[in-house]
């Protein structure tokens, strides 16, 4: 079983999205973020740096539980967990694990940043609307260049890289993204969305 610690962030429902696509049994935990949940002592045991998601997997290495935090990390012990969503040819895998990390070094923070600037910010800020917009802009056309080449994030398999980059594609308006500007995005958004565990794991929690 795993006991899932999340919110409804584009971070928490990649987890959602890959505990679906891997049919794994799981029992969901609200962290409230807007409340500061994220600060208790208990959460922090599961995530030091205060952050969702978190998971404890009640039958993690050597049957004993485990937990495991950040959202990249997570993906990747599911899919060691699993045997799946990550290729087993080096080559291939490792060209997941880049997109995977590509994601969570860019399109994924930067996007953050142009949310938090663009739609929270308690003054509009133009050169950090601008900064961070234009580098959105930027990582959308890097994607559609990829997906112009090949089926998925990662390459010829559908993986954790793509579990990982589409529910930040999947706020586009939030940051003020035409996907009509990124043909091969909007291809694979539209192939993504049709997914089954996507459309579950996009409406937890």
């Amino acid at each position: 079983m795993i006991e899932f610690y999340t919110w409804a962030t584009p971070n928490g429902r990649k987890i959602s999205i890959m505990l679906e696509e891997c049919a794994l049994p799981y029992t969901v935990h609200k962290i409230d973020i807007t409340k500061n949940q994220q600060f208790t002592p208990d959460f922090l045991k599961i995530s030091p740096n205060n952050k969702i998601p978190g998971i404890i997997d009640t039958d993690g290495p050597g049957g004993q539980p485990y937990a495991c935090f950040e959202s990249g990390a997570i993906l990747l012990y599911l899919a060691d967990k699993t045997n799946r969503f990550l290729p087993a040819d080096r080559a291939k895998r490792f060209d997941a694990i880049q997109w995977l990390m590509w994601q969570m070094g860019g399109f994924g923070p930067m996007l953050g940043q142009t949310h938090h600037f663009v739609r929270f910010a308690s003054e509009q800020v133009p050169y950090a609307i601008k900064r961070f917009s234009d580098e959105t802009r930027r990582l959308y056309g890097v994607l559609d260049k990829r997906l112009g080449a090949v089926e998925w994030c990662g390459g010829g398999e559908y993986s954790i890289a793509d579990i990982a980059t589409y529910p930040w594609a999947a706020r586009h308006e939030w940051h003020k993204i035409d996907l009509a500007e990124f043909p091969h995005v909007r291809r694979w958004f539209d192939q993504m969305g049709q997914r089954a565990a996507v459309k579950k794991g996009m409406a937890v929690p």
